[in-house]
């Protein structure tokens, strides 16, 4: 196979920031992606329909001429969300959800919750009126091993919140290991996952062996190889419980390779091209529509795109850099040869 034509895929998880950087991160994605759930871990946060909305602006001012691109809009779940604010975002069809960050998980979730049972009011009113609930799924006490944090999130947070709550719509974000893989498929209809490319790609001997690659370090944390063969299974099995979330995540190249840098894989850049990529290892390129451009669309009760793209199987390679307002970026997969371009 020399050409792939698939529906406009649609990005179910994706972080723009804000400001000078939307010049760059916006247009990256409009290229190829039809919509785009977008990360509220902004500073301050993106907390209600009115912030949502005014963010939502601001990236449309950064679509490319004639793109119709469409941002649909992540609030981001604190303690002091009410069941005010969830009724305000089931009547705006430009919000998609809520985020939930446990405190301290990952970059900017400082401001995210740190009693989930505290929110039972709230996630009955998501229920009710299927407002999903967006989770990352990780705990954030320090005794339990980073590498484990997913698991003891599922066990001890989310299948409690699933059993008072069995109606709630629920995704659990870049999903990382066999536990988050098992867990999504015991559940019904109303429970599903994505996953990047960097989790698809990787393993956390691509992190640490040969030296800390920084530029691979992103949060939840790459896992063991046997975690990564359960995510290709499901990537590719056909379920449509499994779709496309890039975590596309920018950060500056200097904030990256510091003495302490931060999380997240910047792959807008390249991101179909590294899931062709990795469908074609597969060989399971004829699963690659459903997982991008179908099942995710089906989940959140949109229709499935109509227009196309088109991979082309010819060699490039990933730049080194991308230059932004805010310097440079090392995108996800720098310097590395991918095997798909966009036509």
């Amino acid at each position: 196979m020399q050409q792939l034509t698939l529906p406009r895929p649609d990005d179910w998880h994706l972080h723009l920031r804000d400001e000078d950087l939307l010049a760059t991160t916006v247009p990256a994605s409009a290229e190829v992606f039809g919509r785009a759930v977008i990360m509220p871990n902004l500073v301050p946060p993106v907390t209600t329909v009115e912030l949502a909305m005014a963010y939502r602006e601001r990236i449309l001012q950064h679509l490319p001429e004639g793109s119709d691109f469409r941002p649909l809009m992540a609030l981001y779940l604190t303690q002091q969300t009410t069941v005010e604010i969830v009724e305000q975002a089931a009547q705006n069809d430009e919000i998609i959800g809520f985020k939930l960050y446990p405190s301290g998980a990952t970059t900017n979730s400082a401001a995210g919750v740190t009693d989930i049972e505290a929110l039972d009011a709230v996630f009955k009113a998501m229920a009710e009126l299927q407002v999903p609930l967006l989770v990352h799924g990780e705990v954030t006490d320090k005794q339990i091993d980073i590498f484990d944090r997913e698991k003891v999130f599922i066990d001890t947070k989310l299948r409690p919140l699933l059993a008072r709550h069995p109606k709630l719509k629920l995704v659990l974000e870049h999903i990382t290991t066999s536990d988050a893989v098992d867990f999504v498929l015991e559940q019904g209809p109303n429970v599903a996952a994505t996953i990047t490319p960097q989790h698809l790609l990787m393993n956390r001997n691509d992190l640490l062996v040969g030296g800390i690659r920084p530029h691979n370090y992103c949060l939840p944390i790459l896992k063991r190889r046997e975690h990564q063969e359960a995510l290709q299974k499901a990537a590719v099995s056909g379920s449509p419980k499994f779709f496309l979330g890039t975590d596309s995540a920018p950060h500056g190249q200097s904030k990256k390779e510091a003495a302490c840098g931060c999380a997240g894989c910047y792959s807008a850049p390249a991101a179909l091209q590294l899931y062709a990529e990795f469908f074609d290892r597969m060989n399971a390129l004829d699963k690659l529509a459903d997982f991008a451009s179908h099942f995710g669309a089906d989940f959140y009760g949109y229709r499935r795109a109509t227009e196309e793209v088109t991979l082309q199987r010819e060699s490039w390679q990933v730049p080194a850099t991308v230059d932004t307002a805010i310097g440079p970026m090392v995108p996800y997969w720098a310097n590395e040869q991918l095997s798909w371009q966009l036509v």
